[in-house]
């Protein structure tokens, strides 16, 4: 730990437990946790709100001691992440088992030679099948134990006998008095690799504005204890603003500078401007003989340029305050908000 590194002025004011300001440290300092065979937890998705320093260090380090190959590991994210990571350490054979999802040319060919174990998992039940213990099966301790005498703690009562994940490394904005975790633009499955981490390194990154306020993060005992999430609206709020996170189980704390490495979207094509055209032709005619309210019933979008064409035709449609259901919130539901239709969007991920 450099015990001569002082905080930003802005790291300071994102970092609101001041205690955790004495775990500040540079990102080369953290390298001595990673052991081969290690079980990784990263926050992100799509190439967004993904560690950054704490990977790159860690491919510097294989690259330049020529451990390709001899530091390789179990890494586990929401979804993708940018190239320069992931894609990175496929190339420097640091990957030895990678779900539920991955995208780049390097790690694709590792799984297609056989030297990078890959398997697809819907996204939204690969958390849940990580905290009972199914990824950790062959690590020692990490299969799932249910203390019956406790049946409906989420934690630590029911994680498995060792924590699946070994270390989370976790983007954030911020971090309250509280000890709660506030992602960037991201979610996906870090609550649940916070909760499965042994350790967590956090990576503040203070390039990028605190997204407080944003987010709706829901804890919940594993099934069949769980009990319904009460949402029946996009707007509904029932969790917390962050993830919240033992402090004692933070090891790290390092200022991120780096932004998102994201590839840019599909652009729309004439194909999907007339899809999205018939679709709205179609609502305005549910509304017009009263089958559908003025502003719409809640809709749900997917991603992808029809999506984004869809979302854009709505901009100039004759609806107002329409509320959406969606996996990601892509560039034009910012032409949505800025055009007064859009009352309130709620992702998923």
């Amino acid at each position: 730990m450099s015990s001569a590194l002082q905080a930003s002025a802005f790291l300071a004011q994102r970092v609101r437990r001041p205690a955790l300001l004495q775990k500040l440290c540079s990102v080369e300092d953290v390298i001595p946790h990673f052991k081969d065979g290690m079980y990784l937890g990263w926050s992100g998705f799509t190439g967004v709100g993904y560690p950054k320093m704490t990977p790159v260090a860690l491919a510097d380090h294989v690259e330049n001691n020529n451990l390709a190959g001899k530091m390789r590991f179990n890494v586990f994210v929401g979804a993708s992440t940018g190239a320069e990571t992931e894609d990175r350490w496929a190339r420097l054979d640091m990957v030895d088992r990678r779900y539920p999802h991955q995208v780049g040319k390097n790690i694709a060919k590792g799984i297609n030679e056989g030297r990078i174990r890959f398997a697809d998992k819907h996204l939204s039940m690969f958390p849940q099948d990580l905290v009972y213990g199914y990824y950790s099966r062959d690590k020692p301790g990490g299969a799932m134990h249910v203390d019956p005498a406790a049946p409906r703690l989420p934690t630590p009562e029911r994680l498995p006998r060792e924590r699946p994940i070994d270390i989370a490394i976790v983007e954030a904005t911020a971090i309250t008095e509280d000890c709660e975790i506030i992602p960037g633009a991201s979610v996906g499955a870090t609550p649940e690799l916070v909760r499965a981490a042994e350790k967590v390194i956090i990576e503040v990154n203070t390039a990028i504005p605190s997204f407080e306020g944003l987010h709706d993060i829901v804890t919940e005992p594993l099934p069949p204890y769980r009990d319904p999430i009460n949402i029946t609206s996009p707007e509904d709020r029932v969790g917390t603003l962050g993830i919240p996170v033992d402090p004692d189980r933070i090891v790290a704390i390092i200022e991120s500078d780096r932004p998102d490495n994201t590839g840019p979207n599909a652009p729309q094509d004439e194909a999907s401007k007339q899809i999205a055209g018939h679709l709205i032709d179609f609502l305005e005619h549910e509304v017009k003989v009263g089958r559908l309210p003025p502003k719409l019933s809640p809709l749900q979008s997917g991603i992808g340029n029809i999506a984004n064409a869809v979302i854009g035709g709505l901009a100039d449609a004759p609806f107002a305050n329409v509320t959406v259901y969606t996996e990601v919130i892509q560039d034009t539901f910012l032409d949505f908000f800025a055009a007064g239709e859009l009352g309130f969007s709620r992702a998923a991920s």
